[in-house]
């Protein structure tokens, strides 16, 4: 069964779609649905690429005007591929007082990548973000779920090697 979501994909060359057409028809008629079922089409996805958009847009009869001014309101949807690991440098103004602009800059080095961008190998996503409520462990960034605190620049490349070593 083809996709009729104008995307270049079909049911039988990735079964998403069709997981996709079971989320949207779960969730249809039930008020909210947006969020639920882009939630769930980031997860099986990894992000929201412009076809995913539609063919929710066209499911649930609204707008794709609406779905992508959620998508781009909230911090979590991305409409770029993320790499396995989303790091998230706090900027807010405990951390940045305490030094997150050279933590960033660091990352950046290590990583090869800039804000918002994604390394080459897939691995490790850049982004920043506001506070995080660890204000007293200021400098902070997150990996995933994980918390690293009273950060500097010379540890970073040790937190991302254990990222990499256990790959």
């Amino acid at each position: 069964m083809a996709c009729n979501c104008h995307c270049n994909y079909s049911a039988e060359s990735d079964d998403r779609y069709q997981k996709l057409e079971n989320i949207i028809r779960e969730y249809k008629d039930k008020p909210g649905a947006l969020i639920p079922v882009l939630h769930q089409a980031q997860q099986l996805f990894g992000y929201l690429p412009k076809d995913v958009q539609t063919k929710i847009a066209e499911g649930l009869n609204l707008p794709l005007s609406e779905v992508y001014g959620v998508i781009t309101f909230y911090s979590f949807f991305t409409t770029e591929p993320r790499g396995k690991h989303t790091i998230g440098v706090c900027m807010g103004t405990a951390c940045y007082v305490k030094g997150a602009a050279q933590i960033l800059k660091e990352l950046q080095e290590q990583l090869s990548v800039e804000i918002g961008g994604t390394t080459e190998d897939g691995l490790f996503s850049l982004t920043v973000t506001r506070c995080l409520g660890a204000c007293g462990l200021a400098p902070v960034i997150t990996i995933g779920e994980d918390v690293y605190g009273r950060l500097t620049a010379d540890k970073i490349k040790d937190i991302l090697d254990n990222y990499r070593e256990n790959n």
